[in-house]
């Protein structure tokens, strides 16, 4: 990638929230801010390479996306007079920011609005603010691009003749709105923590970095609630082993042959003090408050051979009963693999196959339990499978090596 490129990249990733949420208040309309916003940067990849980077990218950017818009709103000429006055007379004083003081996180609970689905509010939301592609959002669905695109583009419409407002929440607002925010950053953390995208790095850690920082802000404004801290500390202790999850050679390292001692013990610890804090309330757990808790297990163990795989199990079972993706008995499945062998986990895990046939790790999961049961030739094929449908980098040159290392 060359300066410039990287330069774009970088720019992408730290101005395409702001810019949105700026041209979402001055303008009052979603599809014009993130239109304009994405014709400013397809301009930067135009002029950055002829004419060099400008001194501050976000001022140019914010800048050249106004025009953008002013220009498209005068094409369009589909405003009243008074409407078009009040826009292009638009007063730059800042607007009170009320309960939420970080401009990328007003426009999350902004667009996590109560009158939209949560699957769309959560879509949504990851292709204005978290600047995710309509294909990376469309796989972390589990769905078609085409269908993920319809279904963005029906929440738009449905914003528009609604006349939803994009406000700030305030203070009240946002216990109503929090679980589409955590969704949200979930996700976003979930594809920086193994990237989907064909063209970038296997691990995004400007994605996950930014995932915990507005967890942290919104563990802040709630300090109660208790998936909010369990989102954070999933995330902490997933973080925690960043840097032992890819080789040098950039291959996918399996948790199980991961060097513990490169785990970075301070988030380690401060996602044990957050698990520990949320036990000891005596509430019933919620799904992220749950997952830290499996996590935490994982990363109590000094060895993969200390793994309490029983609790690890236990912990599965209380999550089937509150979530019942098929992701998540896929994922208990594994940890009965561990616990009772694969014999028994291969046939919870082929009941799944109907419901997650695009999915790869369904896939690799069968290749695996296969593998250790000596079935190399459906092994293979499912290897094949699994490769045929994974996009990450890493993963893919783990799963490869795995598939040729098979006899026969």
């Amino acid at each position: 990638m060359s300066d410039i490129e990287a330069a774009i990249t970088r720019a992408h990733h730290e101005e395409w929230a702001r810019v949105v949420a700026s041209l979402t208040k001055r303008f009052g309309d979603l599809d014009i801010a993130e239109e304009s916003a994405a014709e400013a940067f397809a301009t930067a990849v135009e002029r950055w390479p002829a004419d060099g980077v400008p001194p501050n990218p976000g001022a140019w950017l914010t800048t050249t996306a106004n025009r953008k818009a002013i220009d498209r709103i005068r094409r369009e000429s589909k405003r009243d007079d008074k409407q078009k006055e009040a826009q292009m007379s638009y007063d730059d004083q800042p607007e009170p920011l009320g309960a939420i003081d970080d401009e990328r996180l007003r426009l999350i609970f902004t667009c996590c609005h109560p009158a939209l689905a949560m699957e769309t509010r959560v879509a949504l939301t990851l292709r204005m603010v978290g600047g995710l592609t309509v294909p990376e959002i469309a796989r972390a669905f589990l769905v078609q691009e085409t269908a993920m695109g319809q279904r963005i583009t029906r929440a738009k419409a449905k914003i528009k003749a609604a006349g939803i407002p994009y406000r700030v929440p305030s203070a009240e607002d946002l216990p109503g709105r929090v679980s589409g925010v955590l969704a949200v950053l979930f996700l976003v953390f979930n594809e920086g923590y193994l990237a989907t995208g064909a063209d970038t790095d296997p691990v995004r850690h400007e994605l996950t970095a930014e995932a915990i920082r507005l967890t942290r802000l919104i563990r802040a404004l709630l300090p109660d609630d208790g998936e909010v801290a369990g989102l954070l500390a999933l995330m902490l202790l997933t973080e925690a082993r960043r840097t032992a999850r890819v080789s040098g050679s950039g291959e996918l390292i399996p948790l199980d042959e991961q060097d513990r001692g490169a785990w970075d013990p301070a988030l380690v610890a401060e996602g044990h003090h957050l698990v520990r804090e949320r036990l000891a309330t005596g509430r019933p757990p919620g799904r992220y408050q749950i997952l830290a808790a499996v996590n935490a297990v994982h990363t109590s163990a000094r060895d993969t051979r200390d793994t309490d795989w029983s609790q690890i199990v236990a912990l599965y079972d209380q999550l089937v009963r509150i979530d019942r993706s098929p992701i998540v008995a896929l994922n208990r499945a594994i940890a009965v693999a561990e616990l009772d062998g694969p014999e028994v986990a291969i046939a919870m895990v082929d009941r799944l196959g109907d419901k997650l046939p695009a999915y790869h790790l369904y896939h690799a999961t069968r290749a695996e339990l296969l593998r250790r049961m000596g079935r190399s030739k459906e092994s293979r094929a499912a290897y094949d499978e699994a490769i045929a449908l994974a996009a990450n980098t890493a993963e893919l040159a783990y799963l490869t090596r795995r598939r040729d290392q098979l006899a026969g």
